[in-house]
């Protein structure tokens, strides 16, 4: 195995952080011939010249533009690094990556990421939508650092990472005013023959909801199946059918689509989980969320 030789590639860095290896010599109080040999041991090492002659003074080639762009960003990665252990600032912003399963309803992940996003230190997040097992795929190799789903990690996945309970809530029926006030009266019993919008097959609030049905001896008119909840909530709106989501956006749920209030299901349980590979959370970011979904969201 081949290894980089960091003393090497730090004294090519300051040269050409400094325009030159005389300049390089004297901030780093060293000999100008030493700064030379060491990065012609870097050349030597990587197969490829780093500079090349200009008159009489000296240019990055192509292959040193580019060493010299991993370079920086080793350094200061490394600068941060102390930084970070140190407890001081790095004045960059707190990187967060989370996987969100296609079956958690958008105005839920909304409501779960932001406290994230009032950190007293500035938070960049990306927000990746997939499939639940995929997500949790890509969390055990560590490209991202939370997974947002309505379910924790099945035992059939051989994969080492913890579900954390961020809470849980009732669920409660959705429609259009007309539709909604139709089938409000004689709650739950209304809903026999009503028209109804599903999640899709797998989601954990479709099997809830089925189960629900069927000990109530209810049996609704399915319009349509979603894979997307937002979707879903759109074409409630537009009255095609009742439709269910968690109870604990109900404000936002009848603010964002303009709909009513058919019923509520206190013993239907909607339940949102964090999936980490660390069995206590650490990223400040995930702490945050944790911390306001179990005291505020789902309090």
């Amino acid at each position: 195995m081949e290894w980089l030789n960091y003393h090497h590639l730090r004294y090519f860095w300051a040269a050409t952080k400094e325009g030159g290896v005389t300049r390089a010599s004297e901030r780093l109080h060293i000999s100008q011939p030493t700064v030379s040999a060491q990065v012609r041991a870097l050349e030597e090492a990587l197969g490829e010249k780093l500079f090349a002659k200009k008159g009489r003074g000296l240019e990055l080639t192509e292959v040193g533009r580019i060493v010299y762009r991993y370079a920086d960003e080793i350094f200061e990665l490394g600068s941060e690094l102390l930084d970070t252990v140190k407890g001081r600032p790095t004045g960059r912003p707190v990187q967060l990556t989370v996987g969100i399963a296609d079956v958690v309803p958008k105005l839920i992940a909304y409501r779960l990421i932001e406290p994230a996003l009032n950190l007293p230190e500035p938070v960049t997040i990306t927000c990746l939508e997939d499939e639940p097992q995929r997500l949790v795929a890509e969390l055990s190799v560590h490209a991202l650092d939370l997974v947002l789903s309505d379910a924790p990690v099945p035992p059939s996945l051989s994969v080492r990472a913890y579900s954390h309970l961020l809470g849980e809530c009732g669920v409660t029926i959705f429609g259009e005013e007309k539709l909604a006030a139709a089938h409000r009266r004689n709650f739950p019993r209304s809903l026999h023959g009503a028209p109804f919008l599903l999640p899709t097959e797998g989601a954990t609030l479709r099997r809830s909801l089925e189960d629900w049905f069927e000990e109530q001896g209810i049996r609704p008119r399915i319009v349509g199946e979603f894979a997307d909840s937002a979707l879903l909530n759109v074409f409630g709106e537009a009255g095609r059918g009742l439709f269910a989501s968690a109870s604990a956006i109900e404000s936002e749920v009848r603010r964002r689509y303009g709909v009513k209030r058919v019923g509520q299901v206190e013993s239907m349980r909607e339940r949102f989980y964090a999936i980490s590979v660390e069995r206590k959370l650490r990223h400040p970011a995930v702490v945050a969320i944790s911390d306001a979904a179990r005291t505020k969201l789902f309090a």
